[in-house]
């Protein structure tokens, strides 16, 4: 109990104490920001990097052997950087990893064609190569359970040894203006030098919309997750052979994700394929037509992959030591390609981030930090920010319920989308918090960047830096221009090295190295909320 109060005593006179402290600390040296502009310029390591992780170990889903090994990899380089500390920590997954190892589809009559196909994650391999007619099955939209039940009792005689086409061909529009790759510099500078939003730059959407009530007198109808539960039990005891999804994306992009219970046994053999060739298949069948096609699907699975890893390595700290400045990124991807814009090249200019300063520091160019610089390279965000998460439980608690390192961290930098340089940051923290992080920034004008903005959600979604931010602690993410993340690569089988633009990368890291190293020099840590206006968690999610 005397614990429990010494820290909660520490962690209150932390965030009463006055946040003017923060903004009188030493202005950051123009010397120092050119020298880390010449280093991140000149003897940049973010290719080198991005070349392990994506040729040599992608893709790196959360729980396989190929993950495992990119993080082992980059302690060792990390290590042979003259960081510190460099370890691997462990957190329970509770799924087994899982693979594929082989996967191809061709249409044998009344045509013959190969099929563009990624496979489902955690779902099992077909019994070897399968040659089967196709049938093509539309689940009617928001049945009750009885409509439902009723579509199903009249479609089984239909799929027992047939590869089931699951859905309506999705007719996608021609896209006549693309989205724009780059904000202009007057809409970045607008965004990241105005008024505070309440999520701020950095956070995504959340979750997908919620079935409508039903109405007085009416039976409810299943929501979307309940018709795949069903649609999923169904095929398997209906002895359907394979499953093909639409990839409803256009010239021949394909996302592939998991099946939800990440049980191999709970689905049948499941792929996703181009848009092109579901419509083309489909139009085929309409005619009357019949469409054999041949699957061979191998996956693996890995019991091992119920633990997997967090990457840790520091650059040490001086006088304060024991504060903490953390950087980093989600070095886990889907596996439909290698997971370079989503999300090694985040990783790698993180770890570019800290290089830089650590070089600069060894060659005796700045001072050594004060305040100890961490860098960890998460698993498991992919499935839901798994790897962060544990971390900050493990290692901070949070503003309800703080352990020691509460009151020593400074802040955790995240950068999750894609390519495209810095454009500006946000950070969960009142306004002094990112005046002084804005400030400190302003010399970078020159690489697009224009400023950061304070953020007060504590909503967990969309990358690690909210893992931070709902314990209470300065999550700051790192907003990008969008190049083409989310309409291209973002979790596509096109998301590859050949994607990634080394020049934005390289501003990236340098804004970041400076950010980092200002705040690890400072007299005083980031501000935080004091206690009494700490934001509230935001309901759960039903």
């Amino acid at each position: 109990m005397l614990r429990k109060f010494r820290v909660a005593l520490l962690c209150l006179t932390l965030l009463i104490s006055p946040l003017s402290a923060f903004a009188q600390g030493p202005a950051p040296d123009p010397d120092v920001q050119a020298k880390i502009r010449k280093e991140g310029m000149d003897n940049s390591q973010i290719m080198r990097v991005l070349h392990y992780f994506t040729d040599v170990y992608g893709p790196r889903l959360t729980g396989s052997p190929n993950h495992e090994n990119s993080a082992k990899w980059a302690i060792k380089e990390m290590e042979r950087w003259g960081f510190t500390n460099a370890h691997l920590e462990s957190w329970n997954f509770g799924h087994a990893g899982w693979l594929n190892e082989r996967a191809s589809a061709h249409v044998i009559s009344p045509f013959k064609e190969p099929l563009m196909i990624e496979v489902l994650g955690w779902t099992p391999s077909t019994k070897g190569t399968v040659t089967a007619q196709v049938y093509q099955l539309i689940p009617p939209a928001a049945p009750t359970e009885d409509e439902f039940k009723a579509f199903l009792d009249a479609e089984r005689p239909k799929i027992k040894d047939k590869i089931v086409m699951v859905g309506k061909h999705a007719v996608l529009p021609v896209i006549i203006n693309p989205p724009a790759k780059r904000m202009d510099d007057a809409q970045a500078k607008a965004r990241f030098s105005g008024s505070p939003t309440a999520g701020g730059p950095g956070n995504r959407p959340g979750g997908p919309p919620q079935q409508p009530p039903a109405q007085p007198g009416q039976p409810k109808k299943l929501n979307a997750r309940e018709v795949a539960e069903r649609l999923d039990d169904f095929l398997l005891t209906g002895g359907a052979l394979v499953r093909f999804n639409d990839s409803g994306m256009e010239q021949r992009r394909i996302r592939a994700f998991n099946n939800r219970t990440f049980d191999p046994s709970k689905n049948v053999p499941t792929a996703i394929i181009s848009n092109e060739d579901y419509g083309r298949i489909s139009r085929v069948l309409a005619n009357g037509t019949p469409v054999e096609v041949e699957v061979n699907i191998v996956n693996r699975d890995y019991p091992e992959g119920k633990t997997s890893y967090n990457a840790i390595a520091e650059v040490p700290g001086t006088d304060k030591k024991d504060e903490v400045i953390m950087l980093g990124g989600h070095l886990d991807s889907w596996h439909a390609a290698t997971g370079a814009t989503d999300n090694a090249i985040g990783c790698a200019t993180m770890m570019e981030a800290a290089r830089i300063i650590n070089a600069l520091v060894k060659a005796g160019a700045i001072k050594a930090p004060r305040r100890t610089i961490r860098v960890a390279l998460w698993s498991g965000e992919e499935q839901g920010l798994l790897g962060s998460q544990a971390y900050v439980k493990e290692h901070f608690g949070s503003a309800e319920n703080p352990k020691p390192e509460f009151a020593k961290f400074g802040g955790y930098f995240n950068i999750d989308s894609g390519t495209g340089k810095a454009r500006g940051m946000s950070v969960f923290g009142p306004e002094e918090s990112a005046a002084g992080l804005r400030a400190a920034l302003a010399p970078f004008e020159d690489l697009g960047f224009f400023g950061v903005l304070p953020s007060r959600s504590r909503g967990l979604g969309g990358s690690d830096h909210t893992s931070f931010n709902q314990a209470g602690l300065p999550g700051i993410g790192v907003a990008q221009d969008p190049i083409e993340y989310f309409n291209i690569t973002w979790h596509t089988n096109l998301d590859t090295y050949e994607r990634i633009i080394e020049d934005d990368a390289k501003k990236s890291a340098i804004v970041i190295a400076a950010a980092v190293y200002y705040l690890a020099v400072s007299d005083a840590l980031l501000p935080r909320f004091a206690a009494d206006q700490m934001p509230a968690l935001p309901p759960a999610r039903p």
